[in-house]
């Protein structure tokens, strides 16, 4: 990518990843007046990596209807699916200690999916294709951001090359260690879990039926996320396996053949044999949300602002609302002619994403304890309100179009 020389931008986003892509997309397609649109600035510390249709990439998101239309306003929705992007129709949700069960379906909600799988390189390659289609938006990738000046009337960045560029307002999309809100001193809430999530791409004896499949154990959710192959056929899933860190690392050390058999055995069978893996990977389960997403002429958004657990796959959802409510914020402060980096502007963004995103973790934290809970009143309790739950339609109907984002 190209240098800039020293500039002043009415924006800077730290972090072209998927949150921090699409909230530049937002902000540089936003219009006040005729031909006047904002002068953004992108900086990313990581070469932009190609997508590889010959591999899966392990990492992948399950996004809602709501996503799905903001990546189509950002523009990037068809590139996306010219990639790969694997629309699911059912979900099977289970218990391991009982007979619990919950079945969604998109035809109870007259919808033709209830979401997509999306490999996290499919959505960040078409974005950062997207970005340099905007005149507006400088990209500085790969660059690193070596110091933060906060002035009254600006932030000022020092750049590794020896750039300095000064903002407006600096947004935060640079993930769960953000160095923003450390220098910044955001003060955070934050536990460890003690746990990992070992995340790969398995082929399956039978076909992943398009559905979405999840089973709590006490030791920790284990998801199966169907995928479509190169030749259109059902027998990949995407795997997201919670456990404990040193059964973890046992299951990380065993071969391949091994792993395959007992993932076969902890998904009941319930696509057949686990035939194959591709590498495995682990990360470390950790919670933390900030007490404040905004400070003068700075704002918190995605990871940087809250991670959950991936019980639900929901935290890229809630990073991407972050970044369409944020976007429409500033360009209604915009139409004022209000100062984008002002605090009261930064507060009407915090107030209307921080009631849905602690809701998301204390729901995300609930199910966690009460599947972890080994109490037989409470296993009793929580097989009986699935099983309720699953035959009353209404409510399972309101349940689905929540998870859709409707």
């Amino acid at each position: 990518m190209a240098e800039f020389t020293s500039s002043h931008y009415d924006v800077v986003i730290v972090g072209a990843g998927m949150v921090g892509g699409a909230t530049a997309c937002l902000l540089a397609q936003s219009e006040h007046k005729a031909a006047e649109k904002l002068k953004i600035a992108l900086i990313e510390s990581r070469a932009p990596q190609a997508f590889d249709p010959s591999q899966f990439d392990p990492r992948v998101a399950a996004l809602t209807e709501n996503t799905r239309m903001l990546l189509q306003r950002c523009g990037v929705w068809e590139a996306i699916c010219a990639k790969r992007a694997t629309p699911y129709q059912a979900m099977q949700v289970w218990d391991a200690e009982g007979t619990g069960r919950i079945s969604f379906d998109c035809r109870q909600v007259h919808q033709p999916n209830l979401g997509h799988i999306v490999e996290v390189s499919a959505i960040n390659s078409s974005l950062m294709d997207r970005l340099q289609q905007l005149s507006n938006i400088d990209l500085y990738c790969p660059a690193v951001v070596n110091n933060y000046t906060a002035e009254e009337d600006s932030v000022i960045l020092d750049l590794g090359s020896g750039a300095h560029i000064s903002t407006n307002l600096l947004i935060a999309a640079d993930g769960a260690n953000s160095s923003i809100r450390q220098q910044f001193q955001f003060a955070t809430r934050q536990w460890d879990y003690g746990q990992q999530a070992i995340v790969t791409t398995i082929t399956t004896q039978q076909s992943n039926q398009q559905t979405a499949w999840q089973r709590f154990m006490p030791s920790g959710p284990l998801a199966l996320l169907p995928l479509t192959d190169n030749k259109d056929e059902l027998h990949r899933c995407s795997i997201v396996w919670s456990q404990d860190s040193a059964e973890a690392e046992r299951l990380m050390a065993l071969s391949d053949r091994d792993f395959c058999q007992q993932l076969s055995t902890a998904s009941e069978h319930c696509l057949g044999e686990v035939l194959q893996t591709d590498k495995r990977h682990t990360f470390p389960l950790r919670q933390c949300h900030a007490i404040d997403y905004v400070k003068p002429r700075v704002a918190l958004v995605g990871d940087a602002a809250h991670s959950i657990h991936p019980l639900a796959g929901q935290g890229v959802n809630l990073g991407f609302a972050d970044a369409q409510v944020l976007a429409e914020e500033l360009s209604r402060a915009r139409a004022r002619d209000v100062d984008l980096g002002d605090l009261a502007v930064l507060k009407r963004y915090q107030r209307r994403r921080k009631p849905d995103n602690l809701a998301a973790m204390a729901t995300m934290e609930g199910f966690k304890r009460l599947f972890g809970a080994e109490n037989l009143g409470l296993r009793l309790m929580r097989n009986y309100g699935m099983s309720a739950v699953n035959q009353f339609t209404p409510l399972k109907n309101q349940l689905i179009k929540k998870a859709m984002g409707l």
